[in-house]
């Protein structure tokens, strides 16, 4: 085996998927999407080292001006040529290039990665079909092959292949990567992350979410507000240019349109019908299908999908921003960009933005939800059939007998608790948290056989008299997820 990737943690979950497909006795052909920079290409590799199988990597091109689908063969022939040591020269057709790459797979264990596929396939609009009939002709007929499929472009993959018909009967495995759990995150900080104060990590994950890449470039020696200043607010640092590469690589139709509709979702969950309005434009199908890529790509999520007072599916679908990187780059980074890249920008402490608490207030909110599977067992709700989870807005009815509107950090529901999650990131929690909470509760017109139970997750320092009141059903400390030691309930505020 290779040596080990000291920089790789988790995934076992994923490794433990792909590993069992060595159990069949035919080739297993796997597509891999997810987020850019979430760490697919090397989740595959570490699954090759472990596996103790050969692995073969060749990937895309990334598309310029001028380029051609003949560069994209002559790449393929040369990074082949370099791993295996056949011929070098480009191919006439992808299915000739598959002939090569075919006659350099032997008969023991092996992985083949076809990275960034959709820059690979760029050029020629029958790619999927010349590839599909070179798995048929060629690839499976190699017992101990996994071909895997991979790109940053996942509405190319799941248009392309996992909806096309072509590739019925033939795909193993759709394995979706997503950010890390906060629990592997802190290993990013090593032996640190017992000595620190857990707002330490809690701030650079609210910034970065559970990216593998961008976790990888903080300095655990420094405090989390300068690992985000060297990281977001200097002139051609890594986050404050990563947004636009990402999102011209990863959102390949329309990706101006694309960006404006990101935007209109900044300080708050909505509908396709709300977006349209908000741009000035009629709802219609570029809306909603760019919606859907955004998800796709990892940009939104989907906000809930129950309303909790009939129990039914919501008449439209509400979406919130799902990337802590996109939402912070566009609340905090793009604003200032000008000034960033001039090198004028300086601040002795980022805490001097204006609205800082509130903007990194809200990241909480969002790691929070995006980690309430981690919370489950905490919330004593592992084990149930969760039928929806997500903030939840109701918004305020016109007229003197409207209702009031709310709106809950994080609403978990099964078919007969809904579970209410109260996100705070705070110096001193006290008992308004209590009184907030409460008027949540009593807002929602939950039906008959339903029971309401409330939990509080935060980071700060909880007062003794919130703490022992007993109002909340589950009280979590963040660190708890990110797997350090003793809550901060006792300790003086800061």
């Amino acid at each position: 085996m290779k040596r080990r990737n000291e920089s790789f943690f988790g995934r076992e979950p994923e490794l433990a998927q792909l590993d069992g497909l060595w159990a069949k006795r035919v080739a297993s052909l796997v597509t891999c999407r997810g987020r850019r920079r979430i760490g697919k290409s090397t989740l595959v590799e570490e699954f090759a080292r472990r596996s103790g199988a050969r692995f073969l990597k060749l990937e895309g091109l990334r598309p310029k001006p001028g380029m051609t689908e003949r560069d994209q063969l002559a790449f393929f022939a040369v990074k082949l040529a370099a791993q295996t040591g056949c011929e070098k020269s480009a191919p006439s057709d992808w299915y000739s290039a598959f002939v090569r790459l075919d006659r350099e797979l032997g008969r023991g264990r092996t992985v083949v990665l076809l990275d960034e596929i959709s820059w690979m396939a760029r050029f020629s609009s029958l790619f999927p079909e010349i590839l599909k009939n070179a798995w048929d002709d060629l690839f499976r007929k190699h017992p101990k092959l996994v071909l895997v499929l991979c790109g940053s472009v996942s509405s190319w993959i799941r248009d392309a292949i996992i909806r096309n018909r072509a590739y019925v009967g033939r795909r193993s495995m759709d394995m979706v990567v997503g950010e890390l759990p906060p629990s592997e995150c802190a290993k990013f900080w090593g032996s640190r992350s017992e000595r620190i104060d857990s707002r330490e990590i809690v701030d650079v994950l609210s910034v970065t979410g559970g990216v593998p890449r961008y976790l990888e470039e903080i300095d655990p020696s420094l405090p989390a507000l300068e690992n985000i200043r060297r990281l977001c607010f200097l002139p051609r640092s890594f986050l404050r240019e990563d947004f636009d590469d990402m999102f011209n690589d990863v959102v390949t139709e329309l990706p101006k349109f694309s960006a404006r509709v990101l935007r209109t979702f900044v300080d708050g969950s909505r509908t396709a019908t709300e977006t349209a309005a908000a741009l000035g434009i009629a709802k219609g199908g570029d809306v909603t299908a760019t919606i859907e890529n955004l998800v796709e790509a990892g940009f939104l999520a989907e906000a809930g999908r129950i309303n909790p007072e009939t129990g039914r599916e919501l008449r439209e679908r509400r979406f919130r921003i799902r990337d802590n990187y996109a939402r912070f780059y566009l609340k905090c980074i793009e604003p200032h960009r000008r000034i960033i890249d001039d090198g004028t920008f300086s601040l002795a402490s980022l805490d001097e933005l204006e609205g800082w608490d509130a903007v990194m207030g809200l990241a909480f909110e969002n790691l929070v939800v995006n980690n309430y599977r981690q919370l489950l067992p905490l919330l004593h709700l592992d084990g149930l059939v969760i039928t929806s989870a997500g903030p939840y807005l109701r918004r305020a009815a016109k007229g003197p007998r409207g209702r009031k509107g709310c709106q809950v950090d994080l609403l978990v529901q099964t078919r007969r608790t809904l579970c209410v999650v109260e996100a705070k990131r705070m110096r001193e929690i006290g008992r308004e948290t209590i009184a907030e909470v409460d008027r949540k509760v009593r807002a929602i017109r939950r039906p008959d056989g339903v029971s309401v139970r409330t939990a509080l997750v935060y980071d700060g320092h909880l007062s003794p008299l919130a703490a022992s009141d007993g109002y909340f059903d589950a009280v979590v400390p963040f660190g708890k997820l990110l797997g350090l030691g003793q809550p901060r309930a006792s300790r003086p505020p800061r």
